[in-house]
């Protein structure tokens, strides 16, 4: 392993002691916290009940100034009393991705949600996933570093997200201990039983809200398939998934009943659901549709952040709220005390972050820059440089909010050829493959440090090579492509390969339950395949190397390599593969070969 990556896997220990030290005298919720009362029951263990909370500001009248020299110390002055608005103000998060300090900020959030309360409004705080996974204080510290932060800023609630599970079932089901917030799922299970409550209730304001969790079923693929196995490589943790979504909806009808039966007066859904073409049944539209008795949808997963109304099963007008990515907005759902519910988004569209710009204070800000200053004297460290950009995204257009849109995912751009060539020369292999969802963020030109290099590859996925026909190949190909013009976090980025993707045709891949990769049953949308001049020929042998996840895990859905021969079995990590390669093979500086933004049409779509 590299001298710079020993050296940042030391820093465990440096981040316990910080944030064992950020967190003194602040480990229990806020006194502005909601109660919460009991919930459905759950397979699991369940937290223990906090004592009676209330969301008003203490009353007492302050104490009279004395006539004398006091003896004593004078006593704290008294909070001002903050009228009740009759509001209730649900403020979310979610795909935080660990950007701890960028956009809002958990010191941002934490403002505002102290501003809320200030108004009188009963605020709670919840989180609708992947929040512990994204950059490298997520990675060194497999989440503990942002659950200690959630905590601080004062979470009640919580839901997993298909990145949660990315450092290991234990390590996951462990940061749920250390959280002091709730975590809820109404669909994740293992072996049929539920691991978290499907539900809670909180009192706001005088009413009763219930807030449903549930997860993506596409998690079993879009994070790492043999984290939800047994030793004996079966299935034993899912999310209720099946071909047509039936019994996904029919758990959240049944915890949305359950928590009506249990006197809740609004039910809120918190999702990890997301409008991805691929994630079709288990879209939030496909949710809302097939279900009933939900009041809003709070929603995560696909990055958006659009606002909706839709029809419910029986007509109903609910709303969905998505509040995008990294903390560039913060979601809010107010429902007025008259009933009347509504939802938005707090954005910040800066380049610098609030908690710089604003010189935002508090344990949450100091918290974070704690962190962020023990990060960056590692990170900073320049380990090669780029005379052109790298991109993950379109070279110019942008999206309804004026943010970039990600190209990794649906075509080739000339960061994915550069990661897949990485693994191509390091592994030594006639072919590589690089999935897009593994490629997280572009690098400018000039200097890259290892802060650059681990953002781009923030997973900690192997180097591996397996031995496979040109048949597998073509399926892999096919499989990858099947959701081009939308995006996919399967869609290859190539080495030593080029082939071409005709849209036109409706892709006819099938999948079993778990989503992984049966076969192809109609006409194919790749074609044109070449390895290097000459045509890929299906029954010939070929190597192929990419990471672990795709290639031994069954990472993204790619089955169709189950039972090939190991050549080279977890070498080396992702982000060493790619330093390795631009030091060792391109003399520590990328050139004019990886200058054009769309890459080197290895992929040609026909739209």
């Amino acid at each position: 392993m590299n001298r710079k990556i020993s050296r940042i896997l030391a820093l465990f220990a440096v981040f316990a002691m910080v944030f064992t030290m950020a967190g003194c005298g602040a480990g229990k919720k806020e006194s502005s916290a909601p109660v919460q009362t009991t919930a459905a029951p759950s397979a699991s263990a369940e937290k223990t009940e906090p004592a009676p909370q209330t969301t008003e500001a203490p009353t007492e009248a302050a104490t009279e100034a004395p006539t004398e020299a006091p003896t004593e110390a004078p006593s704290e002055p008294a909070v001002p009393e903050v009228t009740p608005s009759g509001d209730i103000v649900i403020v979310f998060t979610s795909d935080v991705h660990c950007g701890i300090d960028q956009g809002f900020g958990y010191a941002g959030v934490a403002k505002i949600k102290a501003y809320l309360e200030s108004k009188g409004d009963a605020v709670i705080l919840v989180d609708n996933g992947d929040s512990i996974q994204g950059e490298p204080i997520g990675t060194l510290t497999k989440g503990e570093a942002i659950v200690d932060l959630m905590n601080l800023v004062g979470y009640s609630i919580a839901i997993p997200g298909n990145h949660e599970f990315d450092y290991g079932m234990d390590a996951f089901l462990k940061l749920t201990e250390k959280a002091e917030f709730d975590y809820i799922s109404c669909n994740f299970n293992k072996e049929g039983e539920l691991v978290f409550a499907p539900y809670v209730i909180r009192e706001l304001a005088g009413k009763k809200v219930a807030f449903v969790g549930m997860t993506t079923p596409k998690t079993l693929t879009s994070s790492t398939p043999r984290y939800f196995m047994n030793d004996k490589g079966e299935f034993i943790y899912g999310f209720f998934q099946d071909d047509t979504g039936e019994k996904l909806y029919q758990a959240v009808q049944k915890a949305v009943d359950d928590a009506r039966a249990a006197g809740a007066e609004l039910v809120v859904a918190m999702a990890h659901m997301g409008n991805e073409i691929e994630v079709k049944p288990y879209t939030y539209l496909d949710i809302i549709v097939n279900t009933t008795g939900i009041d809003v949808f709070l929603d995560g997963h696909s990055h958006d952040t659009e606002q909706v109304t839709v029809r419910n099963k029986s007509g109903v007008d609910v709303l969905r709220s998505a509040c995008g990515t990294k903390l560039a907005a913060v979601g809010w759902c107010r429902i007025a005390k008259d009933g009347r519910i509504s939802t938005g988004l707090y954005k910040w569209d800066n380049s610098v972050a609030a908690a710089e710009l604003l010189g935002l204070d508090g344990p949450a800000a100091d918290s974070v820059k704690a962190a962020a200053d023990i990060l960056t004297a590692k990170l900073s460290e320049v380990v090669a440089r780029s005379d052109v950009d790298l991109t993950v995204n379109d070279p110019e257009a942008k999206d309804a909010n004026g943010q970039p849109i990600r190209m990794i995912r649906r075509a080739e751009t000339n960061l994915g050829d550069l990661c897949a060539d990485a693994y191509r020369v390091q592994a030594g292999a006639d072919i590589a493959f690089v999935n897009g969802g593994s490629v997280r963020v572009s690098i400018s030109a000039g200097d890259i440090t290892l802060g650059n290099i681990l953002s781009v590859h923030p997973f900690g996925n192997a180097l591996c090579m397996i031995e496979v026909t040109g048949q597998q190949i073509l399926d892999a190909l096919e499989w990858g492509a099947c959701a081009v013009p939308g995006e996919n976090g399967s869609f290859l980025q190539v080495s030593g390969i080029s082939y071409e993707i005709d849209s036109r045709i409706d892709s006819s891949c099938k999948a079993n339950e778990s989503g992984l990769f049966l076969r192809v049953e109609g006409e194919r949308r790749v074609k044109n395949v070449k390895v290097g001049d000459e045509a890929l020929d299906p029954n010939k042998t070929y190597t192929l190397a990419g990471h672990s996840y795709m290639l031994l895990e069954n990472g993204d859905g790619y089955a169709m390599f189950d039972g090939c021969k190991l050549l080279l079995d977890r070498v080396k990590l992702d982000n060493q593969v790619l330093i390795d390669y631009i030091t060792e093979s391109l003399g520590g500086v990328i050139g004019e070969e990886y200058e054009e933004l769309t890459g080197q049409d290895r992929i040609v779509i026909t739209e």
